[in-house]
C-alpha cells in the first residue's frame, strides 16, 4: 500500500505489441457483469446531460466526440470551453468522462461509457495548492456547480473530495441551488489507500448521492474506497479502463472511477423515467441495490451494490428524502451555532450539530485543498499490453479519489 508521500518502485510490463481498442473493450467487465448491456435495451441516457466538474474534459478524443455539448473554465487557467485540461493531473477529467459517456471508436472497440448516449458538460477546476489560480478550490467548486445548473445539467459528477467532513458556507448555497433545480449530485467517497479513511465533503453533504467502491469480487475495496455512514451505494472501482486526453488508454482504480459509473446509471434512469424528480430517481437507484446481506445503510456499501437492470425495470417502493429538504434542515440546525440565539439567551455557543452519525468536525469556512496533495496520494501506471519484458517505473502523483492506473502502451490519433 502506498503511504502519504511514498515513492514506490514497481515492475513494468512492456516491450509487447501495442494494445488495441478492441482489447480495451474486452477489459470493460462492468458492462456485462453489472448488467449495463442488458439495461441498454431500456435506456442509454439519451436526452440527459451530466456535468463533470473536474480538471477539464478533452472532447476531441475519439470516444468523446459529440458527447461534450458545453463547458467552462472556473480556474482562470484553461480554455473558455473547459476542454483544455488543467493542473498537474490534468488527465483526470477526461478519464472520468469516458467511463461515464464514452461512445467507443467503432463496433466492439474503444471505451464505451455506461451511459453512451448521455450529453456532457465540462467545468475545469484547478485542484490543490499553489495552482496559479486566483480563486480558491472552494470558490471554484461553488461557481462550477451553479454554472452546471444554469447550463442544463440533470446530473453533476464530482469525483473529488475536500478531505474534511465539513465544507464552506459557499457550498451550502451552491448545492442548495442544484437541489432546488432538481439536479442530482453524485460524489466520490474517497480512498482509504490514499489516506482518506473517512468520507469527506462533498460526499458528506446531505442530499448528495455518495459512491463507495468494490473490487472484482464485489467486496469493499480496501485501497479504493473509504467508509462512512453517508455512503449511498457502491460500484466497481478496480481495474477500470478510461481514455487520456492524448487518446491513450489507462486502467485505473478508485472511487473517482466508480462515481461516473453511478452518475451514468442515474442518467439511464432519468432518461427512462423523465417524470421522476431527483428524490424519486435516487430512490430507484438506492432501493434496487444489493445490500450483500448487510444492515443498511452500511458504512462499506451504503444501501448496496448497484443493479442497473433492477434500477430501470423493478417495481420500487419506499421514498427518499428530498435533497433540498435534507440540506435545508442540516443548514438550519448546524449553521445556527454561529449565530446568537435571542430565544435561548445564549451567545450561540451551543454544541455544533453535524450530519447524522458523524462525530463533530471542526468547522471552517476557509479555503482548503479539495483533492489529495502530493503527500496524500500516489498512483502507478503499467502498460495495457501483452507481456514481453520488464522494466522500471516511477510513481506518479494522482488526484481525486484515484488509486492505481495502468497506462496503455499505444497512442491513438485523435
Amino acid at each position: 500500500m502506498l503511504g502519504a508521500g511514498a515513492v514506490t518502485a514497481v515492475l513494468v510490463l512492456g516491450g509487447a505489441q501495442p494494445a488495441h481498442a478492441d482489447t480495451v473493450r474486452d477489459l470493460e467487465y462492468w458492462l456485462t457483469d453489472y448488467g449495463f448491456t442488458t439495461a441498454w435495451t431500456t435506456s442509454k441516457g439519451d436526452g440527459v446531460t451530466v456535468a463533470v466538474i473536474d480538471t477539464g474534459v478533452n472532447g476531441n478524443v475519439a470516444e468523446l466526440r459529440g458527447a461534450v455539448v458545453g463547458g467552462t473554465d472556473v480556474s482562470g487557467l484553461g480554455s473558455p470551453d473547459g476542454q483544455t485540461p488543467v493542473g498537474d493531473e490534468s488527465e483526470h477529467g477526461t478519464l472520468v468522462a469516458s467511463l461515464l459517456a464514452g461512445r467507443g471508436t467503432g463496433e466492439g472497440s474503444g471505451v464505451l461509457g455506461v451511459a453512451p448516449e448521455a450529453d456532457l458538460l465540462t467545468a475545469s477546476v484547478a485542484f490543490g495548492q499553489d495552482t496559479g489560480s486566483e480563486k480558491s478550490n472552494d470558490d471554484q467548486i461553488a461557481e462550477a456547480v451553479k454554472w452546471a445548473v444554469d447550463n442544463g445539467a440533470d446530473v453533476i459528477n464530482m469525483s473529488l473530495t475536500r478531505n474534511t467532513r465539513d465544507w464552506p458556507e459557499s457550498w451550502d448555497e451552491a448545492f442548495m441551488y442544484a437541489f432546488q433545480h432538481d439536479v442530482i449530485v453524485v460524489a466520490a467517497a474517497g480512498n482509504r489507500g490514499s489516506g482518506t479513511s473517512e468520507v469527506g465533503a462533498p460526499a458528506t453533504i446531505p442530499g448528495v448521492l455518495t459512491v463507495a467502491g468494490v473490487d472484482r469480487d464485489q467486496n469493499a475495496s480496501f485501497d479504493a474506497s473509504s467508509q462512512g455512514i453517508t455512503i449511498s451505494v457502491a460500484a466497481p472501482s478496480e481495474d477500470l479502463v478510461g481514455v487520456l486526453p492524448d487518446g491513450g488508454y489507462v486502467q485505473w482504480s478508485g472511487t473517482s472511477a466508480a462515481t461516473p459509473i453511478v452518475s451514468g446509471l442515474v442518467a439511464l434512469v432519468r432518461a427512462a423515467y423523465p417524470d421522476l424528480d431527483d428524490a424519486e430517481v435516487i430512490n430507484r437507484v438506492v432501493r434496487t441495490a444489493d445490500p450483500k446481506g448487510e444492515d443498511v445503510p452500511s458504512p462499506l456499501y451504503g444501501y448496496g451494490i448497484i443493479d442497473p437492470v433492477a434500477a430501470l425495470t423493478a417495481d420500487v417502493t419506499g421514498e427518499w428524502q428530498d435533497p433540498e429538504e435534507a440540506l435545508a434542515e442540516w443548514i438550519r440546525v448546524h449553521r445556527r451555532a454561529a449565530v446568537p440565539d435571542a430565544g435561548t439567551g445564549t451567545d450561540g455557543g451551543e454544541e455544533q450539530i453535524v450530519p447524522i452519525a458523524d462525530p463533530p468536525a471542526p468547522r471552517s469556512d476557509s479555503a482548503k485543498t479539495l483533492l489529495p496533495t502530493p503527500w496524500t496520494l500516489a498512483y502507478i501506471t503499467v502498460p495495457l499490453s501483452l507481456v514481453a519484458g520488464f522494466g522500471t517505473l516511477a510513481a506518479l502523483l494522482g488526484i481525486g479519489a484515484t488509486r492505481h492506473t495502468r497506462r496503455a502502451a499505444s497512442r491513438r490519433s485523435q
